[in-house]
């Protein structure tokens, strides 16, 4: 009988139009083969290997060589088209899919019966020769043919896949099998990794290193961490949220080019571009600075994308991006300039930036400081534009509390983020390393953090006591790496580029 891979023959339902009592039934028939296959002395379960020489794509790439040549293969079933006392199946491995050609009289009459209950979605290792279909079809001619894993459930229907998105991220073990799509982007993802990991180390001499992910003090960003207790400590602690200060103590000790990609924790909102679980990127560069940063962060982007791609032109949900530098530079004053309409060379104090701010509608506009207006405006009113890539420079101060102060106009900071796409996908400083600036910023910080604000900087006093040590003129960055990857894979969501995304578990 010819099914397709829900395992069911052609008009029959299929797997998405199944009632739970009707899958309840498949799932039971199921388990009976596996009995009997266990009763004959046959559990696939207790298979421990299979000696694989051969993936698919390789065969095909590789034909002329390996025309009539003996392989052994393994992958699950995904479609079967059974003719009498031959049938074909098609195989997914790693690489992709290859059909098998079995015949009742060379695996034998009695295991061709046995490989008739077979399942779509059933694991099998096959050896026989390389060969074409008169069709033109690279194929195997199996010569044996066994089962290593039995499986229970009844994979989704072929032609649609598994195209709940909720239920690709609750799965995504089904996800994978039914979507070579989300297969090829995680393969992507692991290219840009190692480019970046590879260009960080070979071409700029940096450091791999590991920090804490468990801390007293969450700092080095303002965001709300998660808190959880250390019971034989009887000490509360909180995951990170950035490895900022760790790395920076590494680069006091010495250590004058650092790296370390990993996970960072935020108890914040969650949607397209945010998940609380996140991969980030931090390098500091004892003796470098903001310009050091810039240099590094468009090659290694741009690097990244032509590794995965083959270009450093992309293309994002249809919109066009060339990443190759040198990258566009606009001052956060000159955006607001640009698209609010408020000229800051005009505004010099507190008071008349409150005027704007009010002018403006923004919220709490009688607490805000010159800074932390043109701030809100650039948040309110130049975001959206920034498709980039672009470096936003001349942060103001109130806003940048681990960043030195621009000589120029200390006001700002020597500070910039990488937008594309609208996204903030890098942060980078000439590093504040005066002890005693940086004590008064987490000072202003801590009050904020008992005033109510939860994202705001805590003190840290082992850090300025690191800078008392004395950290050399650096230049530090942090890199969103999961936005990276969505933007060079194409991907709309960022749950698309995490394999198991924060998902709220089912209700009952």
């Amino acid at each position: 009988m010819d099914t397709d891979a829900s395992g069911n023959a052609p008009g029959e339902e299929t797997a998405e139009e199944f009632s739970d009592e009707k899958l309840n039934e498949l799932r039971q028939i199921r388990r009976e083969k596996l009995k009997k296959l266990q009763a004959m002395g046959r559990n696939p379960f207790l298979v421990e290997t299979w000696d694989v020489t051969a993936y698919s794509q390789d065969v095909k790439d590789e034909f002329e060589a390996l025309d009539g040549q003996w392989i052994s293969c393994a992958g699950r079933i995904m479609a079967n088209r059974h003719m009498g006392k031959a049938s074909f199946l098609d195989i997914q491995d790693k690489q992709g899919r290859i059909q098998i050609y079995v015949r009742q009289d060379v695996i034998t009459p009695e295991e061709y019966d046995i490989f008739l209950t077979y399942d779509i979605g059933d694991i099998v290792g096959v050896e026989g020769t390389v060969f074409k279909t008169r069709h033109g079809e690279i194929s195997v001619r199996t010569e044996k043919i066994v089962l290593l894993t039995k499986s229970l459930q009844i994979l989704p229907n072929k032609h649609q896949g598994l195209k709940d998105t909720e239920m690709r991220y609750r799965q995504r073990y089904v996800d994978l099998i039914m979507n070579p799509d989300v297969r090829n982007t995680f393969i992507m993802r692991a290219k840009i990794i190692k480019e970046i990991k590879r260009y960080m180390e070979d071409e700029r001499g940096f450091l791999e290193v590991d920090t804490p992910v468990l801390t007293t003090i969450a700092g080095g960003a303002n965001a709300r961490p998660f808190e959880t207790h250390h019971n034989t400590l009887d000490l509360d602690m909180k995951l990170r949220i950035s490895n900022e200060l760790y790395l920076k103590r590494l680069t006091v000790g010495g250590l004058d080019r650092v790296y370390e990609m990993g996970k960072m924790f935020r108890n914040e909102g969650m949607d397209k571009n945010h998940n609380p679980e996140y991969t980030a990127m931090e390098l500091y560069q004892a003796y470098g600075n903001m310009e050091t940063m810039i240099d590094i962060a468009e090659n290694l982007i741009a690097g990244a994308a032509k590794a995965a791609t083959g270009s450093m032109s992309i293309e994002y949900q249809g919109k066009k991006f060339n990443l190759a530098p040198p990258w566009e530079r606009l001052s956060m004053q000159d955006a607001v300039k640009k698209w609010a309409g408020v000229d800051f060379d005009r505004i010099q104090t507190d008071e008349e930036a409150k005027e704007a701010a009010k002018a403006h509608g923004l919220e709490d506009w009688e607490k805000m400081t010159r800074g932390l207006v043109i701030c809100e405006l650039f948040e309110k009113y130049c975001e959206d534009h920034l498709d980039g890539p672009v470096f936003i420079t001349g942060h103001p101060v109130e806003i940048s509390p681990l960043a030195k102060r621009d000589p120029k106009d200390p006001r700002i900071t020597r500070r910039f983020e990488a937008y594309i796409n609208c996204w903030e996908v890098a942060n980078a400083f000439s590093e504040l390393n005066d002890p005693i600036d940086q004590y008064q910023r987490f000072k202003a910080q801590q009050e904020q953090l008992e005033g109510g604000d939860e994202e705001a900087h805590p003190m840290d006093e082992d850090f300025v006591n690191a800078l008392e040590v004395g950290l050399p003129p650096t230049g530090g960055m942090g890199i969103g790496i999961d936005r990276v990857i969505m933007l060079i894979t194409n991907a709309p969501s960022i749950r698309d580029v995490i394999l198991f995304p924060t998902m709220k578990p089912l209700e009952d």
